[in-house]
C-alpha cells in the first residue's frame, strides 16, 4: 500500500475514433492495475466517434498517470480529474488535439487553484493588458474548456464505469 493517501477522480474520454477504443482500455487497466472495461457510446458532437466515462479510486497523483498514458493517442480528447486528498491538491488535466495537454491544481470545490509563483510570473511578464489577460486565460484552461464543452453537453447522462487502483 502506498503512503501517498487514497484519492478518486473521473476520466471523460470524450471522443475517440473506435480502433483507438481498446487502446484507451488497456492503457486505464494498466495505470490502475484493474481491468476497465468501458461502456463506449456514441458521441453526437463528432459524428463517427465515440466516448465513455470512469470513475476511479487510486493513490494521489493516478491522474498524472493516467494523462501520460492516453496522450499516446493524440487523436483523442479527454479530461481528467482527480479530487484532493489529505495533504494534496486536486488536479485537472485536459488534452485537446491542436492545443496538447493543460494541468492545473484544484481546490476542494473544483476551482482552479493559481499558485503564488504564477500570479509573480504573470505580473512580471505582464506587458499590457491584453497579454496579462491572454496569460490569465492560459492559466484558467480557457481554450481548452471552449474546445471540450460541446463534447461535455453531448455527454450528459452517459454511463459511468467504477474502477478501483490495485494496490
Amino acid at each position: 500500500m502506498s503512503t501517498r493517501g487514497s484519492t478518486s477522480g473521473v476520466v471523460y474520454v470524450h471522443s475517440s475514433p473506435s480502433a483507438v477504443c481498446p487502446h484507451v482500455e488497456w492503457a486505464i487497466s494498466g495505470t490502475l492495475g484493474a481491468r476497465a472495461e468501458l461502456r463506449w457510446t456514441a458521441q453526437p458532437a463528432a459524428p463517427g466517434q465515440l466516448r465513455t466515462e470512469c470513475a476511479w479510486t487510486g493513490d494521489a497523483g493516478t491522474a498524472g498517470e493516467l494523462a501520460r498514458a492516453l496522450r499516446s493517442w493524440p487523436m483523442l480528447r479527454f479530461e481528467i480529474t482527480e479530487d484532493p486528498s489529505p495533504g494534496v491538491d486536486g488536479q485537472r488535466f485536459c488534452y485537446v488535439p491542436g492545443l496538447g495537454l493543460w494541468r492545473a491544481r484544484t481546490s476542494a470545490n473544483g476551482d482552479i487553484v493559481v499558485t503564488e509563483d504564477q500570479l509573480r510570473s504573470l505580473v512580471d511578464t505582464a506587458r499590457g493588458g491584453e497579454h496579462f489577460s491572454h496569460r490569465v486565460q492560459e492559466l484558467l484552461g480557457a481554450a481548452w474548456d471552449d474546445a471540450l464543452e460541446p463534447f461535455r453537453r453531448a455527454g450528459d447522462g452517459a454511463p459511468v464505469t467504477w474502477l478501483h487502483r490495485v494496490g
